[in-house]
């Protein structure tokens, strides 16, 4: 659990630093020269030798048993369908929907957590899912007033979050025994070829720059949410409460409400606005009854 006072100015920089830094990766998805899922994969692959240097250079160990091996190859396949999920959701989906559902795994994690204890969910937990239900029926209503590709795009988002639940599911063990970088660093290496196979299955074109476009975007992608945002996380998680945690997740909508807006004109209505509101207010009251887990916030 997090200690409500063990944390400084850096703290809180790094907390809101690795939110907004995880918000821009759909734009970076949207400039990509591959298709979106084949983004996913350079995602990953170009983070290995980053996440492998950060591993080593602070102490962690590389070297798996056979049994943390296992679980690192599940829940990298986890991760993998996870990002291409929702990646598919970014192309046909507004940037801020695509966000908002993309990381709805916490609150899919707490109703499965009431499943699994076999009782009646608290009025806080009834609250956080109401609250989910009601906000994901208004954005796709508007979703589908804008056409079948947009609801698609939100009802990818929304399976991402199913399958980022199998994956913090299946790292929980690994987490007592590897550190956050050698955590990150396997998955990678685990799900790298998975969604490097979807894609291939899809017909997408993998290589970029193959009709004049550049690297960057997918650079960008690989550096920014799989490095320096989830590095930036992980130093700050620990340091805070859950609703302190929660509450800094909300400027990820924020910010890609901006990105969509400057980059590629979309637009929200009111209703939209209301839906967001209370889709967030949603993830927050499911942070608020759980300890923050490392990894576990941002895509």
């Amino acid at each position: 659990m997090a200690r409500q006072q063990d944390w400084h100015w850096q703290h809180v920089a790094a907390l809101i630093g690795g939110n907004l830094v995880l918000a821009l990766g759909p734009w970076s998805v949207r400039l990509a020269d591959t298709g979106p899922v084949s983004a996913g994969f350079w995602r990953l692959a170009l983070a290995l030798p980053v996440l492998g240097a950060l591993a080593l250079g602070t102490g962690q160990r590389l070297v798996l048993s056979r049994g943390a091996l296992l679980a690192m190859v599940g829940a990298g396949t986890f991760f993998a369908l996870d990002l291409a999920s929702w990646h598919l959701g970014i192309a046909r989906t507004k940037i801020a929907n695509a966000t908002l559902f993309g990381n709805s795994g916490s609150l899919i994690m707490m109703g499965w957590g009431v499943v699994a204890m076999g009782r009646r969910p608290h009025r806080g937990e009834w609250a956080a899912m109401g609250s989910a239900v009601a906000g994901a029926v208004l954005l796709m209503g508007r979703s589908l007033e804008l056409g079948a590709r947009t609801l698609a795009g939100d009802l990818f988002s929304v399976a991402a979050g199913l399958f980022y639940v199998g994956y913090l599911v299946l790292l929980q063990r690994a987490r007592a025994s590897l550190g956050s970088w050698s955590l990150l660093f396997w998955c990678s290496l685990a799900g790298a070829p998975v969604v490097l196979g979807v894609a291939l299955g899809m017909g997408e074109p993998v290589w970029p720059g193959a009709h004049g476009g550049h690297w960057w975007p997918l650079i960008t992608l690989a550096l920014g949410s799989q490095v320096v945002g989830q590095g930036l996380l992980v130093f700050a998680l620990r340091h805070f409460s859950p609703m302190i945690v929660g509450m800094a997740l909300l400027t990820q909508p924020a910010v890609g409400v901006l990105a969509g807006w400057l980059a590629f004109g979309e637009t929200l209505t009111a209703w939209d606005g209301v839906g967001m509101a209370l889709v967030s207010a949603a993830l927050v009251l499911a942070r608020i009854g759980s300890a923050p887990v490392e990894n576990e916030e941002g895509k």
